[in-house]
């Protein structure tokens, strides 16, 4: 009746294991490190830099713990500061030959102490939020109207080349606003331009009006795609934030969007708040330029002779010098979108271009005339110039077309993004700004730590003094719920905030509520006489309804949380939700594997430690511990 087959025990035994793993992580603290990450948009970080950074360490006679390459970064981790500030001087005269012109940037971070056998099966300490490690804080709204206003100029100039191309005659085209108007002279022309432009621009409606023998045109930007624009703006604007905040060398940046137009922007670790702020409200351009190809800049090129005059020596993304000429075809701001995608006929990747209106005119006269020539794409970032990619031209091109050219998939995707998110989509503004302190970080932690420890020793002390050892039990179910918390959010390399250390000590005192529910049934069924064994069974089995009931309607408020919460709420949320899931298992299934192992294998058994069980007057002797 009170026996746990095999295969339980093991599943018991291995959730014990595991929870032990990723936990132990937490306990090594933070070593010196030094991070190496991508300092130019055509540089990509892999494992083969790893080597590079190996070898720099070697050749200097330095000896990290070990060198790593985890996500877009290679970190290398020492015993000391002062190993740590030789290993990036070292790294970074290796790495930038050229101090004036860095390719990568090597900056000074913490990692873990575990070990790395730890490491390579991805067993990692949570990370730190602002709060528990300080850095700094913005709070960004970007300037929605300033999107909407570039989307209805370049719809602008598309019913401009429009109207041209379909030989319809207006007497101009005004806009106010999100609003564009066209005036006409008659009502035919009204009504031709009306047809074509429902048709072709889809995202404005059109309201058609008379004033005396002034025909007119009315565009308003659909609500939908007004909401459209905002979102693509928020989402270029984030994406843009993302790859500029890697330059400061933070371990884990939290940049989320906050309402319909405000992003959050956390730092962790950085203190400086002068340089955060110069990188982030940092302008990237992007401009196509033509190709040189002639014998003097091939000779340029091998280094035979100087750059022919009118033009600029770039370097590709595999390395190799390109000649360009300085006149500009076109800039980022013609530039609509850019997508990945493939070719119809090879099926190679190729990156999908859209540009607007004056950029499909100049794209489509440029083209015509160098049919068979090269066409360079540089990304302008800090003053410096780099070729992301240098196709050739193919045929005469318009508003739409593709780029391609031994392209990988992944290659494809990266160039499309570093097109489109080179340069914010609308301008950002900070309209908060915090600070907090390492020092002010480590007393949030200490209080915090404390907070869950008094907390759990003073539920133990109640437990063990009113259950007995049937408290014993229930305090090493609540321990290992905890265990199994903090290991579930360390695989999840979740970011512990103080919110989240409230949500730890809501889960404890919500964890042990199932225990004193199965106790006290436990308790009723010696009360009405049940053997303790009979007893044991129906206690968890009529518990387990209600344990249920509660804690599905706590994971339904938690998931609310989490849903339409943001920020601190939603870092408490995932806590909550979590901590419902495990302490579910660890009361239930832990609990009553404790009882079973201790109890079960006794045929002959009389009482039970849980504590007085009291019995109505005159009632018959419960078999429990009196």
């Amino acid at each position: 009746m009170n026996r746990y087959p095999l295969w339980k025990y093991a599943i018991l035994a291995i959730a014990l294991v595991v929870g032990l793993l990723y936990t132990a992580p937490n306990f090594y603290g933070e070593a010196p490190a030094v991070q190496v990450s991508s300092g130019k948009a055509t540089i990509k970080v892999d494992a083969a830099l790893a080597q590079r950074v190996q070898q720099a360490l070697e050749q200097a006679g330095l000896a990290p713990d070990f060198v790593q390459f985890e996500g877009s970064s290679v970190k290398a981790r020492f015993a000391d500061t002062d190993a740590q500030l030789e290993a990036k001087d070292a790294i970074t005269r290796a790495l930038n030959p050229d101090a004036s012109d860095p390719g990568y940037i090597v900056a000074l971070n913490l990692v873990s102490r575990s070990p790395a056998w730890m490491s390579s099966i991805h067993a990692h300490p949570m990370y730190l939020g602002l709060d528990l490690r300080g850095g700094v804080h913005f709070l960004m709204q970007v300037d929605m109207k300033s999107a909407l206003t570039k989307k209805a100029e370049a719809i602008s100039g598309d019913m401009r080349t429009l109207l041209r191309d379909k030989n319809i005659r207006h007497l101009g085209i005004t806009r106010e606003g999100n609003a564009v108007e066209v005036r006409l002279r008659d009502e035919e022309a009204l009504t031709a331009a009306r047809n074509l432009l429902v048709d072709s621009v889809a995202d404005m409606s059109w309201t058609p009006s008379q004033e005396g023998s002034d025909f007119r045109l009315r565009g308003v930007l659909k609500p939908e795609a007004a909401f459209k624009v905002q979102e693509q703006a928020l989402k270029q604007n984030i994406t843009t934030l993302h790859n500029r905040v890697n330059e400061l060398g933070t371990s884990e940046p939290v940049i989320q969007q906050q309402g319909l137009d405000r992003v959050v922007v956390q730092l962790p670790g950085v203190q400086d708040t002068a340089r955060a702020k110069d990188i982030i409200g940092r302008t990237a351009t992007l401009e196509l330029r033509m190709v040189n190809e002639s014998a003097e800049a091939q000779a340029a090129v091998s280094g035979a002779g100087p750059v022919p005059f009118g033009s600029e020596r770039f370097l590709e993304r595999s390395g190799q010098p390109i000649i360009v000429y300085r006149q500009v075809v076109l800039t980022g701001d013609n530039l609509n979108d850019a997508q990945p995608g493939f070719d119809g006929q090879t099926q190679e990747p190729t990156v999908n271009l859209t540009v607007d209106a004056r950029g499909a005119r100049i794209i489509r006269d440029v083209t015509r005339e160098n049919v068979g020539k090269r066409m360079a794409i540089l990304l302008f970032e800090k003053g410096r110039g780099e070729v992301i990619t240098a196709p050739v031209i193919r045929s005469e091109l318009g508003a739409r077309f593709q780029i391609s050219g031994r392209m990988t998939t992944a290659e494809a995707t990266d160039t499309a993004l570093l097109l489109r998110a080179g340069s914010l989509a609308a301008p950002m503004e900070i309209i908060e700004e915090r600070t907090i302190g390492p020092s002010l970080g480590a007393d949030n932690i200490e209080k915090g730590f404390r907070s869950v420890m008094y907390g759990a020793i003073a539920i133990a002390v109640f437990m063990c003094a009113y259950y007995r050892l049937f408290g014993v039990f229930s305090t090493l179910a609540l321990s290992f719920n905890l265990l199994l918390l903090v290991a579930m959010l360390s695989m999840l390399q979740a970011t512990l905030t103080l919110p989240g250390i409230a949500g730890i000590v809501l889960t404890l005192g919500m964890a042990i509520d199932a225990n004193v529910l199965i106790n006290e049934r436990v308790r009723e069924e010696l009360r009405r006489g049940l053997p303790p064994q009979q007893a044991i069974h129906l206690g968890y089995e009529h518990a387990w309804g209600t344990i249920l009931d509660s804690n599905v309607t706590s994971l339904i408020a938690g998931v609310a949380l989490l849903v339409f919460g943001s920020g601190p709420v939603r870092g408490f949320a995932v806590v909550h939700c979590l901590g419902i899931l495990t302490s579910m298992f660890s009361a239930v299934m832990f609990s009553r594997g404790l009882v079973n192992l201790w109890y079960g294998g006794r045929k002959r058994l009389k009482t039970v430690s849980i504590g007085q069980v009291w019995r109505p007057e005159g009632g018959v002797a419960p078999a429990g511990e009196r």
